[in-house]
């Protein structure tokens, strides 16, 4: 039988995105990323939840993670579930889950040193893909004077 494991996120990082790089120069990020529900409780108070996701990003894509997502950054993330387990320093099993993503999109307005906020980064397994292992499509592309190739003062159109 078939079976599909499937997470989509849209929320903002808890911090600034954590990078390794391991043998071979492979690089992995993680950071945490809240996600929030509101509604109202059976008094009619509005009431708001916030989920906490552990979020693990590898390659390309965390080269990007470190060089553009800082804490606060609101940001757009398809990916599977994984739980590890292990024994802690007492012997106890315990469990952790995480979310593996395998597409980032930085969603946002400017950020303060005038960059466009907007792009999509997706992790790529073909060999056709460039060597980071990561593709890009949309946001603004930059020149070599630093300056964006694509300027939009106009605000998103989109309903969220």
């Amino acid at each position: 039988m078939a079976s599909v494991n499937k997470v989509i996120l849209i929320g903002n990082l808890g911090k600034d995105p954590e990078v390794r790089h391991l043998e071979g120069g492979v690089a992995v990020a993680r950071f945490p990323m809240a996600t929030s529900e509101s509604f109202k409780d059976r008094s009619g108070q509005k009431q708001e939840r916030t989920e906490w996701h552990n979020i693990v990003v590898w390659r390309g894509l965390a080269e990007v993670a470190e060089k553009y997502l800082k804490k606060g950054n609101s940001v757009y993330i398809e990916g599977r579930l994984r739980t590890n387990n292990y024994q802690d320093k007492e012997g106890i099993q315990r469990y952790s889950t995480e979310i593996v993503a395998d597409n980032m999109t930085m969603l946002g307005g400017r950020n303060d040193n005038g960059s466009s906020g907007g792009g999509n980064y997706q992790e790529s397994s073909s060999s056709s893909a460039s060597s980071s292992g990561a593709s890009y499509s949309g946001g603004a592309t930059a020149t070599s004077g630093g300056a964006s190739a694509f300027q939009n003062d106009e605000p998103d159109d989109l309903p969220f």
